[in-house]
């Protein structure tokens, strides 16, 4: 008997739960499909996957948002792109190595037009000619749906079976951007290894193609999708992202960087170093403005604000002067959404932080997080 005891704890599969941040507080190890954690954790701020892929649940028997996780850690709930501390049940995904395969329909109950799909796809509408799915028959293999085009937005976990209506996959409505098989996601960094004493790193040239993993190795840093801090923009602090969806980005592509300068020694491995800023530790202060060039309504900040029209009751700002400190701007309430880099000075229009509009739905300061 002990010749067969020995393997199944080698590969026995787990998460641990954490009620506090940075795995703080009470916690509890599962190995197995859990459908209700309720009488374990009160509430759920960070998590760690020591092995396999699982899906975690917002409320129980698998209902309410839902989470891809594989191994790594979680020290915070927006690190799994959570809406909140609240987790319920969690489900393992099996390790499959088999096909892949999967149809679509146009309507309810396998009606309308239908698509088979074999492999990911980063854009229904372009593939499918239809921005909502109604019902899927997954024949093979287990898939992610999500909500957003480019592997955005909410989860949906596909496990082989037929679903002829959406709420059969735990939806809210048909919607589905893209789609995409559970597979090993692994992939490798391809930026050269090189050094720079600048606090600012920009491209590494034409040798640049992807980046679809990265390690913090100390400080904070904010990385751009295109040249020249232009582009996209995702604030990172220490911790391991192995695949872009952990800093919440929407492609693999990273053309520019820029460290924060609140720690004493900063080291961002794109498979790469790179850093020597100064430290902050000064206020922090600064001014929104309901119109551009500082007109309109005005209201002063010190402090964070996870929702601006619940403080500020304007759901655009059009103009800010950062007077003292370093910022992030949210798109989204709860620090959600596109990031805005917002260093002291004047922003006389939304343009100025690099946005294609107004829209701002929290922000907060840049510190220890």
């Amino acid at each position: 008997t002990s010749l067969f005891q020995a393997p199944v704890a080698l590969f026995r599969f787990q998460i641990i739960f954490y009620e506090d941040r940075n795995f703080g507080g009470r916690s509890y190890e599962c190995s197995s499909d859990c459908a209700d954690l309720h009488s374990y954790f009160s509430r759920c701020n960070s998590m760690r996957v020591e092995s396999g892929c699982w899906m975690v649940y917002e409320r129980p028997n698998y209902m309410g948002y839902q989470y891809f996780l594989r191994r790594g850690e979680y020290p915070d709930y927006q690190r799994w792109m959570g809406y909140n501390d609240c987790i319920r049940s969690c489900r393992f995904i099996p390790h499959y190595q088999g096909s892949y395969r999967m149809r679509i329909y146009e309507r309810e109950g396998f009606g309308g037009q239908m698509m088979e799909f074999m492999d990911d796809c980063p854009n229904v509408y372009d593939r499918f000619r239809y921005n909502d799915i109604h019902s899927c028959n997954v024949m093979e293999g287990y898939w992610l749906f999500y909500e957003q085009p480019n592997y955005r937005g909410r989860q949906y976990f596909m496990r082989p079976g037929e679903y002829r209506r959406f709420s059969d996959w735990g939806g809210m409505n048909p919607r589905i951007g893209s789609f995409r098989r559970i597979t090993d996601f692994t992939r490798n960094i391809v930026f050269p290894f090189c050094r720079s004493s600048s606090t600012r790193t920009g491209t590494s040239g034409g040798a640049t193609i992807r980046c679809n993993s990265i390690r913090v190795e100390s400080g904070c840093w904010v990385l751009y999708e295109r040249p020249n801090y232009m582009g996209y923009q995702y604030v990172l602090n220490r911790g391991e992202y192995p695949d872009y969806q952990r800093w919440m980005g929407f492609n693999d592509c990273i053309r520019s960087c820029r460290v924060f300068p609140h720690v004493t020694m900063g080291a961002l491995h794109l498979f790469f170093s790179s850093g020597l800023p100064t430290q902050y530790s000064g206020s922090y202060r600064m001014r929104i403005y309901e119109r551009s060039d500082f007109g309109g309504q005005m209201m002063e900040f010190t402090d964070d604000c996870e929702s601006v029209h619940d403080r500020f009751r304007f759901r655009d700002i059009h103009s800010c002067n950062v007077m003292d400190g370093y910022w992030t701007f949210y798109e989204h309430p709860n620090y959600r959404g596109r990031q805005y880099f917002m260093r002291p000075g004047e922003y006389r229009k939304f343009s100025d932080w690099g946005a294609s509009c107004a829209t701002i739905g929290s922000f907060r300061r840049v510190m220890d997080f």
